[in-house]
């Protein structure tokens, strides 16, 4: 039987070895504790909440899908998205179009959606990324006052201000997706996956690219970098991502129109990685869930709820410039640092 490295280590080295390793189980430990709760608590959720607050948790499901496309955007290539709804919109209304007029099924129109926006961002993408800083939010801000004139001219297939009426239940193998709770179990494992595979990417060789590249663009060309085709692959994931969370809302609310898809929805997923933590991509839930509930829960209190939801936005950007995620973050370290002193055990 082989010695381990603490028993070869020298007797002080071999102790802190030891703690590190006994830190090293508890924060496993509790970091599986926490994912164990948190997902009990995803499970029951739609069990013992009104149905009115199961369908706001839906919208922050599809807003939490959309918006990671804007955070990864904003976190890993610091561009500023404003036209996301136009993505959304687009996988919005090929769903709609597909299943109400042409009466396609559903992965057939959700597909369609997708591939659409991804030749859409490739076309126009080129051009928009070579800028940067506010001309680049504005141009694709432009971009998302464009579509929404389309789809207002365009009644052909919008049906202008009268919309898309009859868009069908989702349905998968025979199973119909026509209640707020069983949507629910559709969007919220979605939003996890999408932001999962986020995570993943950002410890990929493309994310450290991407940071590369936000960060010093000049050195990453030096190191071969190709920077517009960053930008654009990502810019392409992010339209994506939005045509995906579109087409699932036009299957959920069963309608859509212009108002669907404004330039309001374009700053409100651009609202949801800033207020959570754009760094990380599962601040993405934080900032989706105070976007989808805060201003339900303020609205309780009468007609001042509008000024008091923009009060707190802007309280939250103005104080905790890393998102609520961040906050968080901040604070569990605080709680562990003062355990550790508590124990006597010393931190990194």
């Amino acid at each position: 039987m082989l010695p381990n490295k603490t028993s070869l280590a020298p007797p002080g080295i071999a102790g802190e070895l030891s703690a590190q390793r006994l830190r090293t189980t508890r924060s496993s430990a509790a970091a599986l504790s926490v994912l164990a709760l948190a997902a009990g608590v995803f499970l029951i959720l739609p069990m013992v909440l009104e149905r009115h607050v199961v369908d706001l948790l839906v919208f922050c499901g599809l807003y939490a899908i959309a918006g990671a496309g804007v955070g990864f955007l904003l976190g890993q290539g610091g561009i500023v998205n404003l036209g996301q709804a136009a993505f959304y919109g687009i996988g919005g209304y090929a769903r709609a179009y597909c299943s109400a007029r042409l009466g396609w099924p559903a992965p057939a129109g959700i597909a369609i959606g997708i591939v659409l926006s991804l030749a859409i961002a490739a076309l126009i993408g080129r051009p928009i990324l070579r800028l940067s800083g506010y001309f680049l939010a504005l141009a694709t801000l432009a971009l998302g006052i464009i579509c929404t004139n389309i789809y207002f001219e365009a009644d052909f297939i919008t049906g202008g201000t009268l919309g898309v009426p009859g868009v069908p239940k989702l349905a998968v193998g025979g199973f119909i997706f026509d209640t707020p709770e069983k949507f629910y179990y559709l969007v919220w494992p979605i939003a996890f996956a999408t932001i999962l595979a986020m995570h993943n990417l950002m410890g990929s060789r493309i994310g450290l690219a991407l940071q590369a590249m936000r960060d010093a663009p000049d050195a990453a060309m030096v190191m071969a970098i190709d920077n517009a085709r960053l930008k654009l692959w990502i810019f392409m994931l992010s339209s994506g991502l939005g045509a995906l969370s579109g087409s699932l809302f036009a299957h959920y609310v069963g309608f859509v129109n212009v108002d669907s898809f404004g330039v309001d929805k374009s700053i409100l997923f651009l609202l949801v990685p800033v207020i959570g933590g754009a760094s990380v991509p599962a601040g993405v839930i934080v900032g989706a869930l105070f976007i989808g509930l805060v201003p339900e829960l303020l609205s309780t209190l009468g007609d001042i709820h509008r000024v008091l939801f923009g009060l707190a936005l802007v309280a939250s950007v103005v104080f905790f410039p890393d998102g609520l995620w961040g906050l968080g973050r901040d604070l569990t370290g605080l709680v562990r640092r003062r355990s550790g002193a508590t124990r006597g055990e010393t931190t990194p």
